[in-house]
């Protein structure tokens, strides 16, 4: 049986460690692995079995790069691949697989930024309290969906994650797992704790009935394996919902949480308390937010003082 190529054999040490020790999650690792694994095969087939890791210059990524680029790759999906290798050679470095990052050398492209759309507060409004009356399975279940991504500004994948016993009742608030098992308590608003009151009595009866328990708080339709609803679901649920009450088709469970910051900060909350809401590890994500709102008051100013017209 033929040796195992050691750039394979890398790669698949960093995702046992990506999974081990950082506690990433199953869409983080499964881009990971796609972005590695097809720059591994590349570099097998260009330079042979034997070729290392400590043999990798910037200008074979590079020439990588440029046959993604040649396949009709997006600048997004390039960079994307880019950031993957350069991740992984990080983590060669510290392992001492190889004395430098190559990938470090070469230029992300360039993207256009493009801001997410938010709807407004009233179309929020309007999609959440509209809720039962799209939501042809679980009504009771789907509002407390769209009260816990907008009304609590977390993940789908933190959403999904939730279990019974992170409802802290007392202290009127949820404890979440963000990203790499880092926790955080947000607030359990009013909207959100009387949504939650009116499903966990129907969560607790469709259990009972099926002779089954779960610890997750959000329960798929026909209780499947443990329960639990996965991020796909959520992401059908929340746009089967929104596109019915007037949002456009690209909404996502994402626009919920763009539309609890952007929001928050219109209404004048602080910019680090947004960040600690939305557990973001950088200020400079969340004053992403800022720029929506840069652009809202240029349209109001367009639209009503007379100079601008």
């Amino acid at each position: 049986m033929s040796e195992k190529p050691e750039i394979v054999a890398r790669v698949e040490e960093f995702l046992a460690a990506l999974k081990n020790e950082r506690g990433a999650s199953e869409h983080t690792l499964r881009a990971y692995e796609r972005e590695l694994k097809n720059f591994a095969v590349h570099m097998v087939a260009k330079q042979g079995a034997k070729f290392g890791v400590q043999r990798i210059e910037h200008p074979q990524i590079r020439a990588y790069l440029s046959e993604l680029y040649g396949r009709g790759l997006s600048k997004a999906s390039t960079a994307r691949a880019l950031a993957a290798i350069r991740s992984w050679f990080k983590w060669l470095a510290r392992r001492g697989y190889v004395e430098q990052n190559p990938a470090s050398l070469v230029a992300t492209p360039k993207l256009p930024k493009h801001l997410p759309r938010v709807p407004t507060i009233e179309q929020m409004n309007r999609v959440v309290d509209g809720v039962a009356e799209e939501a042809a399975g679980w009504p009771e279940r789907d509002r407390v969906i769209f009260e816990l991504l907008y009304g609590c500004g977390i993940r789908n994948a933190e959403l999904v994650g939730l279990n019974l016993n992170d409802i802290h009742w007392a202290n009127e608030a949820i404890l979440v797992r963000g990203k790499g098992r880092k926790q955080r308590h947000v607030p359990l608003g009013d909207a959100a704790a009387m949504a939650l009151r009116a499903y966990l009595p129907e969560r607790a009866a469709r259990l009972s009935a099926a002779g089954k328990s779960s610890e997750a708080l959000l329960l798929n339709l026909r209780l499947r394996g443990d329960g639990r609803l996965t991020t796909r679901s959520v992401g059908r649920i929340v746009k089967r919902i929104a596109v019915a009450q007037g949002l456009p088709a690209d909404v996502h469970p994402h626009t919920l949480r763009h539309a609890f910051g952007t929001h928050m900060l219109e209404e004048g909350a602080d910019l680090r308390a947004i960040q600690e809401l939305l557990g973001h590890e950088r200020l400079s994500t969340t004053q992403r937010y800022t720029q929506l709102t840069v652009g809202q008051v240029a349209e109001v100013y367009d639209r009503t003082h007379p100079r601008a017209k």
